[in-house]
C-alpha cells in the first residue's frame, strides 16, 4: 500500500515548468482565514474554489490538495464543493502556546498543471480557561513598621488564555490595611502587587485573612481565587536590597552545565540575624527552577540544564534575597540565551521529476524549500549544486528554489546525473547538508547510424559458388533501444542497365553481402554501389556506404595461340636457309592469356622435335631460333612441337605444331610440305622424288623471276648470298612487313608470306620473319624499290 501511494505521488510530479511560471503568485501575500477555537471538526472554513476563481470540477482536473507543515492534517478539502473543512477540534492553547496570533500556515496545490498558493489559518481564542493560582495559599510576613504605600509583590496566576481572555486585574477582599493594584511586566505579563494603606499593629491584630481575585477579560469573564496569609512581625525595618533591580546577561546556548551565569547581590544595613541574606528563586515556573540553580549563600546562578535559543531565546528569573528577620528585597535578572549554530539547514523536496528526455528546452527538475532553525547569521542559507553539471538552481520566493536544465541534454554524452544539493548556513562553524538526486535522461532519435567505413572494397574469387558470404558492411547508432536498431539495405544503382539486384544481396539484420550468382573475371572485373543503414527510430536517420567488389582472376583461360594460326588445317611451313647462323631467328610463337596477373605470365618450351639439339626456344618471348650452324647432314625437315604455359596455379598450357624445311637458298619453292607422320617416313623415298620434280619446276620459275629482277636493278649491286643481304629500315621489298613494338614481340622484325598449300600466290597463310640481321645494314648498300614487283606477283601488303 505504501509502495502505491509512493508511486501516485511521483506521478503527480510530472509537468513542474508550470509549477515555476506559478511562483509569481506563490510571492504575493498570503491568503487568511481564521477559526473560533473549540470549533467542532468538518466545519466550513473558506470554498477555494470561489477564492482562486476556479470551477468545481476544475479542483479535481487539477488534482488540488491542502498541503501543511509536518505529517498532520487540520484541514480537509472536499474537491466535489471546493469547501476547506476543518479535520478536527483545534485548541489553540495546544497548537500555540502563548504565542498570539495563533497561525498555522498551509499551502493549496494544484498539480495538473502544478501551482501552489500560501495561506494562513488563524485560530481565535476563546475564553475557556479561568485563571489559576499555582498555590491555595500565600504566605507573607508583613513587619509592623512598615510605612504606609510599602508594596508587596504576590504570586500571580496562570490564564492559558491569551489576549483579551488573559488576565486583567486582581481585586482583594475588603479590609482596612490594604489595596491591590494590577502590575505589569516587561511581557506584558500582569501580576499582583499588595499596597499597605494604614500602618500595622501588631498587638491589635497580627495576623490577616485575605481573599485575592484574578480576573481575565473575557465575555463572560472567568476569575480565580487564593488566600493571603499576612503575619505581622515584629520591626525589623531594613530589608536586604539588590545592588540594581534588574539583570541582563547573555549566555551561549552551548554553554555547560554547571556554567556561572550570573552572581546577584543585595545588602541588609540591619545587623545580627536581620541582616543575614539568603538567596532565592521567586515565583518562577517549573521550567525556570529546572534550567538554572541560585546559591543561597552567594546569590551565584548556574545552568543547571542545557539551553536551546531555538526552544526559549530568553528567560525573566525573579530573585529574592531574603534576612533572618523575613523581610526581602526583589530583583529581576533577564538571561538572554545567545544563538550559535547548531542547526543543520534542512532541504524538503516538493516536487521531482528523474526522467528527462534529451534536447528537452528548460526543464524544471525539482522544486523544494530550505530552512534553518538558527537566528541571524546562523539561520541564513546558501544553496548550490556542482559547476560541471547541465543545471541551475534559480530561487523564487524565500528559502524556495527549483532545478532546472541550464541546456538541452545529450544521453549519448551522458545517461545519468548524480545531483548533490548542497545547503550551507552563514554560521560559524559553518553547517552544511547535502541531498542527492539521481536524473535519468531518456534517448530521443537524433543520431543517424555511422558505419565503421565510409568504404569497402571486398574481393571475390572468379566462379564462386552461388549465395557466397563476401563480406560484412557494419554501422552503429549512438542512440538507445528502438533508435538504435539498424536496418540494412542495398541503394538504387544510378545506371538501370546495372543489374545489381541479381549480383549481390544483403541479410538486412546484420549486414552480410552475399553473391548471388558466379562471377567471371573476364566479363566483370568490378563493380561498385551503395548500402543504406537506417535506424527504427521516429523519424527514422539514416547513412550510406560506398561498397567496391573487386573480382579476382581464377586460372580458368588456357593460353591461346595467335601466330602461328592453329586452324587444324596443315601446319605452316618455316623456312631456313641452310647458311643460317647460330641464332637465326626461324620464328616467333606469340599467344595470349585471358586471365591476369601472374596467370596470364606465360613461358615458351619446346616440347617435341625432329632433331632436339638443332632448335630452341626463348622461354620468355617463344622466339624459335637455331641453336648451332646447319650442315648437308642435316635433314631437310623438322617438325616441332611449342609448349605454351601460363603461370597459374594450377597452371593451364596450350601446343603449337611448326614445320621447318631446311633449304639451300631463298631460290627454291616455298611450298609448305604435309604435316610429318609416321606413315610418311614409311613413304620417305617417295616424298624426295616429288621434292625432286618440284625443286625442277620451281628452279626453272625462280631463274626467270631472277633474271628480270637482275635487269630491273642492273645498276645495283648484287649481293652473292641472300644472308648477307642489307636492306634500308625505310624500304622494304614488296613481299616483307614490318612489326615494330606491338603485340607481345620484343623487337623489330620483317615478315616474310608464307601461303596456304595448293592457293598458289593469291591466298596468304600468315607472315614469317626472316632476315633479322637486316637492322645492320652496312652503309651505302640499298635496294631500290621496284614499283612493278608487286603486281608481278598479284598481291601487295601495306
Amino acid at each position: 500500500m505504501e509502495a502505491s501511494r509512493k508511486l501516485i505521488y511521483r506521478q503527480r510530479q510530472v509537468v513542474l515548468f508550470c509549477f515555476f511560471l506559478g511562483f509569481s503568485q506563490a510571492g504575493a501575500e498570503p491568503r487568511r482565514y481564521s477559526v473560533v477555537e473549540e470549533t467542532e471538526g468538518s466545519s466550513f472554513v473558506t470554498n477555494i474554489a470561489k477564492d482562486l476563481d476556479l470551477g468545481q470540477r476544475e479542483l479535481i482536473r487539477r488534482g488540488a490538495r491542502v498541503i501543511s507543515k509536518g505529517n498532520k492534517l487540520r484541514l480537509q478539502l472536499d474537491l466535489e464543493t471546493g469547501d476547506v473543512v476543518l479535520n478536527e477540534k483545534l485548541d489553540r492553547e495546544e497548537l500555540c502556546g502563548d504565542t498570539e496570533p495563533c497561525v498555522l500556515p498551509f499551502q493549496i496545490l494544484l498539480e495538473n498543471p502544478l501551482e501552489f498558493f500560501q495561506a494562513e489559518l488563524q485560530v481565535i481564542d476563546i475564553n475557556d480557561h479561568a485563571p489559576l493560582f499555582m498555590d491555595r495559599e500565600i504566605l507573607l510576613k508583613i513587619s509592623e513598621s512598615s510605612p504606609p504605600g510599602t508594596t508587596f509583590p504576590l504570586k500571580s496566576a496562570k490564564d492559558v488564555d491569551v489576549g483579551g481572555n488573559n488576565i486583567k486585574n486582581y481585586v482583594i477582599s475588603s479590609n482596612s490595611h490594604f489595596q491591590v493594584l494590577t502590575r505589569k511586566r516587561s511581557n506584558n505579563s500582569t501580576y499582583p502587587e499588595l499596597v499597605l494603606d494604614k500602618v500595622l499593629d501588631r498587638e491589635m491584630e497580627h495576623v490577616l485573612m485575605l481573599t485575592l481575585m484574578a480576573q481575565d477579560g473575557g465575555s463572560p469573564p472567568r476569575s480565580g481565587t487564593v488566600q493571603v496569609h499576612i503575619e505581622v512581625l515584629d520591626t525589623n525595618d531594613n530589608a536586604p536590597e539588590f545592588e540594581q533591580p534588574l539583570y541582563k546577561v547573555q549566555v551561549p546556548e552551548d554553554s555547560p552545565i554547571g556554567f556561572m551565569i550570573i552572581r546577584v547581590s543585595a545588602t541588609d544595613i540591619d545587623i545580627g540575624a536581620n541582616g543575614e541574606i539568603s538567596y532565592s528563586f521567586f515565583q518562577v515556573s517549573e521550567e525556570i527552577s529546572k534550567t538554572f540553580e541560585v546559591n543561597p549563600s552567594t546569590g551565584e546562578m548556574r545552568l543547571n540544564k542545557q539551553l536551546d535559543f531555538e526552544t526559549a531565546p530568553s528567560y525573566e528569573v525573579n530573585m529574592e534575597a531574603r534576612d533572618a528577620g523575613d523581610f526581602s528585597g526583589k530583583c529581576i535578572v533577564l538571561v538572554q540565551v545567545m544563538d550559535v549554530n547548531d542547526n543543520a539547514p534542512e532541504i524538503s523536496i516538493t516536487a521531482f521529476t528523474g526522467l528527462i528526455a534529451e534536447n528537452s528546452p528548460e526543464t524544471v527538475v525539482a522544486v523544494f524549500s530550505v530552512s534553518d532553525l538558527d537566528s541571524e547569521e546562523n539561520g541564513r542559507t546558501e544553496c548550490s549544486i556542482q559547476n560541471d553539471l547541465p543545471f541551475l538552481l534559480k530561487s523564487s520566493v524565500e528559502n524556495f528554489y527549483t532545478l532546472v536544465t541550464d541546456r538541452p541534454l545529450d544521453r549519448e554524452s551522458r545517461s545519468e546525473y548524480n545531483v548533490t544539493i548542497t545547503v550551507m548556513d552563514l554560521g560559524t562553524p559553518r553547517l552544511r547538508t547535502q541531498l542527492n538526486v539521481i536524473i535519468l535522461v531518456s534517448d530521443v532519435n537524433d543520431n543517424a547510424p555511422t558505419f565503421f567505413q565510409t568504404s569497402y572494397t571486398l574481393f571475390v574469387r572468379e566462379n564462386n559458388s552461388p549465395a557466397l558470404h563476401i563480406g560484412t558492411v557494419s554501422a552503429t547508432d549512438q542512440d538507445s533501444g528502438t533508435n538504435a536498431q539498424i536496418t540494412y539495405s542495398l541503394m538504387l544503382s544510378h545506371d538501370p542497365k546495372f543489374p545489381l539486384a541479381s549480383l549481390v544481396s544483403i541479410n538486412a539484420d546484420n549486414g552480410q553481402l552475399f553473391a548471388l550468382r558466379s562471377l567471371d573475371y573476364e566479363a566483370l572485373r568490378a563493380f561498385q554501389f551503395r548500402v543504406g543503414a537506417v535506424d527504427a527510430g521516429s523519424p527514422a536517420l539514416s547513412s550510406e556506404a560506398l561498397v567496391r567488389v573487386v573480382v579476382v582472376d581464377d586460372n580458368d583461360n588456357s593460353p591461346f595461340v595467335l601466330y602461328p594460326l592453329q586452324n587444324g588445317s596443315v601446319p605452316c611451313t618455316e623456312l631456313v636457309p641452310r647458311a643460317a647462323e647460330t641464332g637465326y631467328l626461324v620464328t616467333k610463337v606469340v599467344a595470349v592469356d585471358g586471365d591476369s596477373g601472374q596467370n596470364a605470365w606465360l613461358s615458351y618450351q619446346l616440347l617435341k622435335a625432329t632433331e632436339p639439339g638443332l632448335f630452341s626456344v626463348w622461354a620468355h618471348n617463344g622466339e624459335v631460333r637455331t641453336t648451332r650452324l646447319l650442315s648437308e647432314r642435316d635433314a631437310a625437315k623438322h617438325r616441332l612441337v611449342v609448349l605454351v604455359k601460363d603461370n597459374g596455379e594450377p597452371p593451364m598450357s596450350a601446343t603449337v605444331t611448326l614445320l621447318v624445311l631446311l633449304v639451300d637458298g631463298f631460290s627454291q619453292p616455298y611450298l609448305p610440305l604435309p604435316e610429318v607422320t609416321s606413315e610418311e617416313t614409311q613413304a620417305d623415298s617417295l616424298t624426295v622424288y616429288l621434292v625432286i620434280a618440284l625443286a625442277s619446276v620451281s628452279s626453272l620459275f625462280l631463274f626467270s623471276v631472277l633474271l628480270f629482277v637482275a635487269v630491273r636493278l642492273g645498276k645495283r649491286h648484287r649481293t652473292t648470298s641472300m644472308n648477307h643481304l642489307s636492306v634500308p629500315q625505310s624500304h622494304f621489298p614488296g613481299h616483307l612487313l614490318e612489326v615494330s613494338r606491338t603485340g607481345t614481340l620484343s623487337h623489330n622484325y620483317q615478315y616474310e608470306v608464307c601461303l596456304t598449300g595448293g592457293s598458289g600466290t593469291s591466298e596468304f597463310k600468315f607472315l614469317k620473319p626472316i632476315l633479322p640481321n637486316f637492322q645492320n645494314h652496312s652503309p651505302g648498300s640499298e635496294i631500290e624499290e621496284n614499283p612493278n614487283f608487286r603486281n608481278d606477283f598479284g598481291f601487295s601488303i601495306q
